[in-house]
């Protein structure tokens, strides 16, 4: 029979294992009376687990929410997985200083036997800069913001929330993180349109406790939908560039998510791009490797000049 502290862990592994069980059932598996079990929920409770009871002849038991956080308890491959996610966390804005701090606490108590495998993944897999195609800095978003609106999605209930000085009312759906940002997904409940809002850039009201009836998005997909979103207005600086190929050739240098092509005949079409800066812009004009003119925005044929000047004189300065 196993010792009452390895029997409380076994108990609460079965319980997270699934959604109920009968006191017949966990008295079966751990091999001790129904009473027995009785005594050790009552523990388990104790250390701050929401054990529920269901009485009756269906009666059962359920690991329930409660208002703390109690232990938790993973086997290899969950807490290996844990780790790994929360490294990754580390990197997103916004939840970098609580992934740290989560991950700290998993690392401290971190078996032995895990730390090696943990170890290797940290060694051999590498994590690049998402935001490697801008130069504007990576916005903060706080921790309880990004709850609130998933909370709202859970639910779901309308979220309220002021985007500059305008008051917003919408149907949440999902939030999508893309190139170290965060955006919010929602559909205007008077208008029935789809939108795409940078969640840096809303400021939540009280929670409205109004449910609503969730309509799916047409395609369902809300990554794309976004991305397609910020390629055609979601930037800070857009442009609209003339561009010597055809709109074929345009699309296949580059992402979906860099700009929407619109074809002007079989050799000219029209790019729709933007970034957080006309620098990016420029730099990413120049990458398309085809010829193209500008005329507008007044900033972006600035910087051009500015970036062309630039390398004709390193051109000149060769000896």
């Amino acid at each position: 029979m196993l010792e009452t502290s390895a029997r409380l862990l076994k108990l609460l592994a079965l319980l997270e294992s699934r959604s109920t069980w009968s006191g017949t059932e966990l008295a079966g598996r751990l091999d001790v009376s129904t009473r027995t079990v009785r005594n050790d929920i009552g523990r388990l409770r104790t250390l701050g687990y929401p054990v529920e009871t269901a009485r009756g002849r269906t009666g059962h038991y359920r690991l329930g929410s409660g208002a703390h956080l109690p232990a938790l308890l993973f086997d290899d491959d969950e807490a290996v997985a844990v780790v790994v996610g929360l490294r990754a966390g580390t990197e997103i804005a916004g939840v970098e200083e609580t992934s740290v701090r989560a991950l700290g606490k998993l690392n401290h108590v971190l078996p032995a036997r895990l730390r090696g495998k943990v170890s290797a993944l940290a060694s051999t897999v590498s994590k690049a800069s998402d935001n490697t195609g801008s130069d504007a800095e990576d916005p903060v978003i706080e921790t309880e913001v990004l709850s609130a609106i998933a909370s709202a999605i859970a639910a779901p209930e309308w979220l309220r929330f002021e985007i500059g000085e305008l008051p917003r009312l919408v149907e949440p759906y999902r939030l999508v993180t893309w190139q170290r940002r965060w955006y919010l997904v929602a559909r205007d409940p008077d208008s029935s349109v789809w939108e795409v809002f940078r969640v840096d850039q809303l400021k939540l009201r009280m929670p409205t406790r109004r449910r609503f009836t969730p309509q799916p998005l047409p395609g369902g997909d809300y990554a794309s939908f976004v991305m397609r979103h910020v390629a055609s207005a979601g930037w800070a600086v857009h442009a609209r560039i003339t561009v010597h190929a055809s709109a074929e050739e345009v699309l296949s240098r580059i992402h979906s998510a860099v700009g929407v092509v619109e074809a002007i005949d079989d050799t000219h079409c029209i790019l729709v791009t933007g970034a957080d800066s006309v620098a990016t812009v420029a730099v990413y004009i120049g990458m398309l490797g085809l010829e193209f003119r500008v005329t507008e925005p007044p900033e972006l044929v600035a910087e051009l000049t500015e970036v062309a000047e630039r390398y004709l004189r390193a051109v000149a300065a060769q000896p």
